[in-house]
């Protein structure tokens, strides 16, 4: 079992910059594939982000790529996402989860934690 805990959401101007973490307690989370989901209102959860237990293998969605940053600290437990240039449409609630193995696909995760809700204002 992991339990899973997001922080660093708020409301931040167009163009501006937010750092998401994420806490892990339970079983380690360094067995574990990790990865950021998003859900806006009245729509289904998408993809962000995701990185291998490594660290060496990240995805990312389309529309963040060159915008959003994965990382993760094993010794810490813990699992990052600094998102920069961001955009009115970036506004969602954002989830960590945790699986097997890294993919884009929510239902390979395994574990999720509450959200942490980011609004991006124009």
């Amino acid at each position: 079992q992991v339990q899973l805990v997001e922080s660093g959401g708020g409301w931040v101007q167009a163009g501006g910059s937010l750092r998401l973490s994420c806490a892990a307690s339970g079983s380690t989370s360094s067995r574990y594939a990790m990865c950021w989901f998003r859900q806006a209102p009245g729509t289904e959860r998408e993809f962000v982000a995701a990185i291998s237990i490594s660290g060496l293998t990240r995805y990312y969605a389309e529309s963040v790529k060159g915008r959003f940053t994965i990382a993760r600290d094993n010794a810490k437990n813990s699992l990052s996402l600094q998102m920069n240039s961001l955009k009115p449409e970036d506004t969602a609630v954002y989830y960590c989860a945790a699986g097997k193995i890294v993919t884009m696909k929510a239902y390979e995760y395994d574990y999720w934690g509450q959200g942490t809700q980011v609004t991006v204002s124009s």
